[in-house]
């Protein structure tokens, strides 16, 4: 339901953009639950020209390129519109640390530790971030909502990680351990 394409359209109902400052609202924004690259904002924005959903207008810079600025048709609108009358699909959560965490039995107790002590610091980096974009600006009741609820999952997140890394890195402990000579 949600693709980059879609979500394009949804950020040009909040006013008229160029690519990158598509991007930036990505980075900015939507950063904890959705990720898109310039390689993929840029091929949905001429997909969304081609169909009618937007019109592109270039505007004149000093001393720079005329920057494409990017505005949502009626008919996008509409199309935008259907989307959010569709239901919704079940969220997915992608994770190399989890993936790493799975197979946390061939890691040393510093290579564990290391990348719960890197994750744990990662996501809060990215409170920090979304509490910096809520105190930049004033934002809207839905991106209230949704930065709230991105802290409320990195918080819960760092507490589960502190709460039970034992559970991963105990093993490790003990494998590492020098091995006690039974035969005395």
């Amino acid at each position: 339901m949600f693709d980059v394409k879609t979500l394009c359209l949804g950020i040009l109902t909040m006013g008229d953009a160029s690519g990158y400052e598509i991007k930036k609202i990505f980075e900015e924004r939507f950063s904890h639950f959705f990720a898109a690259s310039f390689g993929s904002i840029y091929p949905a924005l001429n997909k969304l020209t081609q169909e009618g959903l937007v019109t592109c207008a270039a505007q004149a810079q000093s001393k720079r390129p005329d920057k494409k600025v990017y505005s949502i048709t009626p008919a996008g609108k509409i199309a935008f519109m259907d989307t959010l009358n569709q239901p919704l699909a079940p969220d997915r959560h992608r994770s190399e640390f989890l993936a790493l965490m799975m197979f946390s039995h061939l890691l040393t107790l510093r290579q564990l530790s290391d990348a719960i002590d890197g994750k744990i610091a990662e996501y809060r980096r990215e409170i920090d971030a979304i509490s910096d974009c809520e105190n930049e600006r004033p934002c809207s009741p839905g991106e209230e909502f949704v930065a709230g609820f991105g802290k409320a999952i990195y918080e819960a997140a760092i507490r589960y990680v502190e709460d039970h890394r034992h559970i991963v890195e105990g093993p490790a402990l003990l494998s590492a351990a020098p091995e006690k000579d039974l035969t005395s």
